[in-house]
């Protein structure tokens, strides 16, 4: 998401197709500086930059980097996962999912009541990705 808004805010065409076929070859993205030498484009830059653009990036940025870790628990039956993650990767899922998606209300979810959100979470999120693919694809330079 954060990348696909990067994209849309380069008015130089060129450009976001050369870092598109980047992401394609699997390459890290980089920026030429005014002094002609390249550097790597970082995913705080992204962020910071889609923030100004959409002020709900960065919760999902960092909805998604805690969920990740939640995956990496699998027997969800045995011990919630949710317990193992740091307070602020806890506070990041909380605030978004309530902020966005009304839930869930306790501080300590279950898999269970946590399941009950994510497919709002994750329709919002992906609808929101493919509106900004179609912006892409028509070469527009705004995510407005």
């Amino acid at each position: 998401m954060i990348r696909v808004i990067y994209l849309l805010q380069l008015v130089d065409l060129a450009e976001r197709s050369r870092l598109i076929k980047s992401t394609l070859r699997g390459e890290k993205w980089k920026v030429q500086t005014p002094k002609g030498k390249f550097r790597d484009v970082t995913d705080r830059e992204m962020v910071d930059l889609s923030q100004q653009l959409q002020g709900w990036t960065q919760s999902v940025y960092r909805f998604g980097c805690a969920f990740v870790h939640l995956s990496d628990f699998h027997n969800h039956h045995a011990q919630n996962p949710f317990q193992r993650l740091t307070e602020a990767e806890k506070e990041d899922v909380l605030s978004h999912m309530r902020n966005y998606h009304g839930g869930p209300l306790h501080d300590n979810p279950s898999m269970e009541e946590l399941s009950e959100y994510l497919p709002r979470v994750f329709d919002k999120i992906a609808n929101n990705l493919k509106c900004y693919v179609e912006h892409l694809e028509r070469g527009e330079t705004s995510c407005v």
